[in-house]
């Protein structure tokens, strides 16, 4: 595998490991978890983490970011309890050169794709509807290292408009930073997960087809080095139980069949 491609980006994941190091040798003195996390989860465990912290018995540190860049941290040694990503290949390209523990691993929740124009009065029905004049940018995480941004050129490309689409479009490096966008109003459109507008949409929004991109499947799993080997288990327990499964219905996700709480 080959994740690290350039030497910039060496160098920002080096910058990530050290901000992580301070991070977990604070909070491993106390047998915190550490967790790597997709940016688009953050609204659902910050709902969720206080009942998983009262369950386990223990704070949680969240490091969040695009899942590529994460995964080079990962790759690269950080020091790194659970790894949640926003797709299975990483979590799988990890598995493979012994990073993360094959048995740990869960896909816990299927992620949504919405375009959202909270500032201007524009009806979105279409994909096509982005080549409208009166949408001049468009947010989109980074595709080279945010699989929303991956799904999102997919679904692009199937419906017949990424190219004519290029000069319009704004860069994040997370869906994060794609929200912030639109929220402050300097894009007119973003490209996000639903997760991000479910429970306080306004403005204009759509969601994309599901079957213009692959499944953008939430994946946990634990890395082979944790020394937390029984609280990473536990948390990732926890994140498909009940409770957490309504805070992520809650937040747009679609559960796995097999995830799925008995009523």
């Amino acid at each position: 595998m080959n994740l690290l491609r350039t030497t910039t980006a060496a160098f920002i994941v080096s910058l990530g490991w050290l901000t992580l190091m301070t991070v977990s040798c604070s909070v491993n003195q106390t047998e915190n978890l550490v967790i790597s996390v997709a940016a688009n989860l953050q609204p659902a465990l910050e709902e969720m983490t206080p009942y998983i912290e009262k369950e386990i018995d223990a704070s949680i540190a969240y490091n969040y970011g695009a899942s590529g860049k994460l995964a080079q941290q990962i790759e690269q040694g950080a020091p790194v309890d659970v790894f949640l990503s926003a797709n299975v290949s990483y979590i799988d390209e990890l598995i493979t050169i012994g990073r993360l523990k094959p048995d740990s691993k869960r896909i816990f929740a299927h992620g949504r794709l919405v375009l959202w124009a909270p500032t201007i009065d524009l009806p979105l029905e279409t994909l096509a509807d982005l080549q409208r004049p009166e949408i001049k940018s468009i947010a989109l995480a980074n595709p080279n290292h945010a699989p929303y941004g991956m799904a999102m050129k997919d679904a692009l490309i199937a419906a017949g408009v990424w190219d004519s689409l290029t000069d319009k479009l704004i860069f994040g490096e997370d869906v994060s930073q794609c929200y912030h966008y639109a929220v402050t109003g300097n894009v007119d459109v973003a490209i996000i997960p639903f997760s991000f507008i479910a429970s306080k949409a306004s403005g204009h929004w759509m969601e994309i087809p599901d079957s213009l991109y692959p499944p953008l499947e939430q994946t946990a799993a634990i890395t082979t080095k944790t020394p937390n080997q029984a609280l990473a288990q536990r948390f990732i327990e926890l994140l498909t139980s009940p409770k957490a499964q309504e805070t992520l219905t809650s937040h747009g996700y679609i559960l796995p069949p097999n995830e799925v709480a008995e009523p």
